[in-house]
């Protein structure tokens, strides 16, 4: 089957959101609030940016005597990480930090400070991921081949019945390879997946080697003069599984789950016309999970409120808690699936479902 590399979708009669958009501009507007962040996200900000910066001098400058302190310390290091991806990066990559453009720009770099490139991001993720979410050949995001099978649409080989078992494996190394490998593969090749990108300009071209050049001699070679380099490679390795682990977890329980649709063109023909309009699309491939607990949705910035993100990712996760109430009710009101898991244990388990189903399916 050949990629589909052009999808439209059916927004001809968009009654849904059309509606679901009025309640959201009144929402805003009734209580005189913008859609940006707020305070809130500006402390939560602080306060990650410090915890690294304290974690990384502590293990750098002042490296701790117990080996198992080290690793606790590089482990946390991991978790910091993925929780500036998830809250300072990802509301600035959108644009929905701040309402002054350059604000959140400087918070969609801090994925440079991570090793990754913001540009490739915005690509991969912001056109590519939330405009053709779950559609074979458009979503880059759903395309792990010939490792990790998760549409009845993708090539299906022998190990793919072990893949709920082995893919915890491979996430373990999904930051590595990104930062390592696929943001240079993207960079190289001009496309992501099978959809080629605009040009980049000479300011991006020299961002992307200086952040990667920086990147490596802050967390790898001076590391490694002023500790040691086995201290270095061990506690590296750490930092870099845990933040795998927590970034590829969390991004797969809102789209590779149970109850989400895949889609795919014909097999003759690259182009797909969707038949619901691209709301409804969102929707039926998006899941939530565990939006009651507010640690699990302070940390992971408000991404197990995917559905409402997806709608509108222009708005700061901060207000996901308040508009997802009109999300349901105007899903109730249209006939409309809205997914959602009670807690993050129950959509881990709604996903090892999908990878051990698919693994096996025709």
């Amino acid at each position: 089957m050949p990629p589909v590399t052009k999808a439209t979708f059916n927004n001809k009669d968009s009654h849904f959101f059309e509606a679901l958009k009025q309640k959201i501009d009144a929402y805003f507007s009734n209580n005189k609030i913008k859609q940006s962040g707020n305070y809130k996200l500006y402390t939560k900000a602080a306060l990650l940016l410090t915890t690294l910066v304290a974690i990384y001098v502590t293990l750098v400058f002042f490296t701790p005597s117990s080996g198992m302190l080290g690793i606790l310390l590089c482990a946390l290091m991991g978790v910091n990480f993925a929780a500036i991806g998830f809250n300072i990066m990802h509301d600035g990559a959108h644009g929905s930090f701040s309402t002054k453009p350059w604000v959140n720009q400087m918070m969609s770099h801090s994925l440079e400070m991570m090793g990754g490139s913001s540009y490739m991001w915005k690509v991969k993720h912001n056109l590519n991921h939330h405009t053709f979410t779950n559609i074979e050949g458009m979503d880059d995001d759903i395309d792990i081949k010939p490792f990790i099978r998760v549409s009845e649409d993708q090539p299906k080989h022998w190990y793919h019945r072990f893949q709920h078992i082995y893919s915890f494996v491979l996430y373990a190394l999904t930051y590595f390879f990104w930062i390592f490998w696929l943001d240079f593969k993207k960079y190289f090749s001009g496309k992501v997946g099978e959809m080629k990108f605009k040009k980049m300009s000479t300011y991006d071209h020299i961002l992307f080697w200086v952040s990667k050049l920086v990147y490596l001699f802050v967390f790898v070679i001076f590391p490694i003069y002023n500790v040691g380099l086995l201290d270095t490679v061990i506690g590296y390795s750490v930092v870099l599984v845990v933040t795998g682990i927590i970034i590829s977890v969390v991004f797969q329980l809102a789209h590779v789950v149970e109850g989400a649709t895949f889609v795919a063109g014909k097999e003759d023909s690259k182009t797909l016309k969707v038949d619901t309009e691209w709301a409804v699309h969102q929707l039926n491939t998006t899941a939530n999970f565990a939006t009651k607990n507010k640690f699990v949705s302070w940390f992971v910035g408000g991404l197990n409120y995917q559905v409402e993100h997806h709608l509108f990712p222009k708005i700061s996760h901060i207000h996901y808690p308040e508009i997802s109430k009109l999300v349901k009710e105007t899903c109730q009101q249209f006939n409309v699936n809205y997914m959602e898991f009670p807690t993050v244990m129950s959509a881990v388990k709604a996903h090892v479902n999908h990878l051990k189903h698919i693994g096996v399916a025709a």
